[in-house]
């Protein structure tokens, strides 16, 4: 019997200079998690200015939060990182856990 609630995230990048822009579409969680931080691990020399963008995004978990986490610690060394576009429910999960006062939120 197949399971129609499987966690999905679709990650597109796009590169202008040397910003990225990483936008996700889906669930953030620990199924997903690690193929962010995949592409977060393997991707970002020479980029100065890392954007996630959010809009697509419905649900994070702490899996996903700990992911975001450890790019921005990278972005520390390099240069900066910004979340724009969360929807409410993912922005309450930022809030509650205290990440909006660690990451930069653009709303």
């Amino acid at each position: 019997m197949a399971n129609n609630n499987v966690a999905t995230l679709k990650i597109s990048k796009a590169s202008s200079g040397d910003t990225l822009t990483i936008s996700l579409e889906g669930r953030l969680d620990t199924t997903t998690a690690p193929q962010l931080e995949a592409e977060v691990k393997g991707g970002l020399d020479g980029v100065k200015d890392l954007v996630f963008d959010m809009a697509a995004l419905e649900f994070v978990s702490s899996a996903g939060l700990r992911v975001l986490l450890l790019a921005q610690k990278a972005m520390n060394k390099q240069g900066s990182m910004k979340i724009r576009n969360l929807i409410p429910g993912v922005l309450k999960v930022f809030d509650v856990t205290g990440f909006s006062r660690i990451l930069t939120i653009e709303k």
